[in-house]
């Protein structure tokens, strides 16, 4: 049985692989009901579907035939969105709670929104500053609202050295 569409093909099979993953994770997990779910409810349930939504792209793949008939293929890796888009996030983690064993303070949620914002733009193809400032102040009142406001969430959003 010949792949009549490679994007598909690997997407099912990540989509499967993912969601087989995190059912299985879940398991450690107690379940309980749907009246009185427990903590390894919601990722057992997302994983299944994630699972069959999957295996129905990847069969999709192999059976329909696409209107070229070449199928789509794989093109090469986005090396530069994907070091920005993952230096953002390990930047943000670290902002957030600092490295101790190098004695990297935490720098504090506001921080790692401007840090992450401004460094996950780099990876488009244009940078606009007065956009991405904007988008960082935006993203910090709203997240500083919900998480700290809201939620009561305990972690630092200022740097600690400025709030010690």
């Amino acid at each position: 049985m010949a792949i009549k569409s490679q994007k598909d093909f690997f997407s099912g099979l990540l989509f499967t692989v993912v969601g087989v993953a995190f059912a299985w994770g879940a398991t450690n997990y107690s379940v309980g009901t749907g009246a009185r779910m427990g903590p390894g409810y919601f990722p057992l349930i997302l994983g299944i579907f994630m699972a069959i939504l999957g295996a129905v792209i990847t069969f999709k793949s192999l059976v329909v035939e696409t209107a070229d008939g070449a199928g789509d293929k794989i093109g090469s890796w986005a090396w530069k969105p994907l070091f920005f888009i993952i230096a953002a996030n390990v930047v943000f983690g670290l902002s957030i709670g600092g490295l101790p064993s190098i004695k990297l303070p935490a720098m504090g949620l506001i921080f790692g929104i401007f840090a992450l914002t401004f460094i996950a733009s780099n990876a488009g193809e244009e940078f606009n500053l007065k956009e991405v400032t904007i988008l960082a102040v935006i993203l910090s009142i709203m997240s500083y609202a919900a998480f700290i406001l809201l939620l009561k969430l305990q972690f630092p959003v200022w740097p600690t050295f400025l709030t010690a």
